[in-house]
């Protein structure tokens, strides 16, 4: 791991922790999923402290990364492989080989279910928001590229209602998207809704958080209907916090076990959230930027369709804050506010920058954010 990381240097010697707070990251606490501290007046897509990440009951330093207990990474796949990770360079042998499962302790090998009753519950229609509306027949998104593009590629929806008729077909499915935003532009929420899309079709699902606590993230959703509490307890679905810092120190072993462990998962989606705090965590450029792409390769590795999320740059909402990541991944969407002159309240608006081997629209649609999620207007247009 690279020696500039915010964590500090890896010369640390070992302290003789027993690991408490990597175990704790990663344990599908069974008490998280039922928290009722303040998550609802929290805003899950609020930028994070100046110090980095939520706050926990352990200070995360490079020398309790060190020293973490080998066997708390594996399990929270619940998995019992105990083959070591890749021998690539600089990988730690063995680190993670029953970590990363105990975040998807309960995971069997049956078929994943969906929750009884669980419907889709993401709204639409026509509204106007100060936009200006084309009319009930107008079509979704419009304005595509080529409109006789046709493609053998298995494909996916994202799973929210507008957006979807936005793309062709659908996105193709093991691609790597990244949703960049400003604050308060439903990151989360997207990563979230991206995920229920999943699991009401049966699928299994994987949520990374470098900012909220496990228990947090799944009452988050559980509060739009998407019933995250059980999809967890039936084993279909793994949340696993972990502290940016640590991720940082240990994202080599991370990259060599991500791949074999959502694969025995059994996964079809997975979401990081966000890989800002990731980048954040490296001084250098350079050192930034390889890291960043040899994640993102691990990801498509992985074999799943990949959602990260990424904070916009201060200086232009339609990039990055380090403006790496869209040139890594294979679709962009930006999240963004509009404040027209004459608009007293600000408006929420999407556009598609990319998405490869698909066609889809460059219009830039409103959509709001509500108790059930995100819903683009594809029938209203910007002034």
């Amino acid at each position: 791991m690279a020696d500039d990381t915010a964590a500090g240097s890896d010369d640390d010697d070992d302290d003789g922790s027993d690991g408490d707070w990597f175990e704790a990251a990663f344990a599908a606490d069974d008490d998280d999923a039922s928290e009722t501290d303040d998550a609802s007046d929290v805003d899950a897509d609020a930028p994070p402290d100046a110090d980095i990440g939520r706050a926990r009951d352990e200070p995360s330093t490079a020398a309790d990364a060190d020293s973490a207990d080998p066997e708390t990474f594996a399990t929270a796949f619940g998995t019992e492989d105990d083959t070591p990770s890749g021998d690539g360079p600089g990988s730690e042998e063995g680190l993670f080989d029953d970590d990363f499962a105990d975040a998807f302790a309960g995971a069997d090998s049956t078929p994943a279910q969906p929750p009884d009753g669980l419907a889709d519950d993401n709204s639409g229609g026509t509204r106007t928001f100060g936009f200006d509306v084309e009319g009930t027949d107008a079509p979704g998104g419009g304005d595509f590229e080529d409109p006789e593009f046709d493609s053998d590629i298995p494909r996916i929806n994202v799973g929210i209602e507008g957006l979807d008729e936005m793309v062709q077909g659908g996105v193709p499915e093991r691609s790597l998207l990244v949703a960049v935003g400003e604050a308060g532009t439903g990151k989360t929420t997207f990563g979230l809704q991206f995920l229920h899309e999943a699991l009401s079709n049966g699928e299994r699902a994987v949520f990374i958080t470098l900012e909220e606590s496990r228990g947090r993230v799944i009452q988050s959703a559980d509060e739009k209907g998407w019933a995250f509490s059980e999809h967890a307890d039936r084993g279909n679905l793994a949340v696993v916090d972990i502290d940016p810092i640590e991720m940082a120190n240990s994202l080599t072993s991370i990259r060599n076990e991500l791949p074999r462990l959502v694969e025995e998962f059994g996964a079809s989606r997975l979401v990081l959230d966000s890989v800002s705090l990731l980048e954040m965590m490296y001084d250098d450029q350079s050192t930034r930027r390889t890291e960043i792409y040899d994640f993102t390769t691990a990801l498509k590795e992985a074999g799943v369709t990949t959602m990260l999320t990424s904070e916009a740059s201060e200086d232009n909402p339609f990039a990055s804050r380090y403006g790496v990541i869209e040139y890594l991944t294979d679709a962009v969407v930006v999240l963004r506010y509009i404040r027209p002159e004459d608009f007293r309240e600000t408006r929420l608006a999407v556009e598609i920058q990319k998405i490869r081997d698909a066609n889809h629209s460059r219009e830039t649609k409103p959509y709001e954010i509500t108790h059930e999620g995100i819903s683009v207007y594809r029938q209203a247009n910007i002034f």
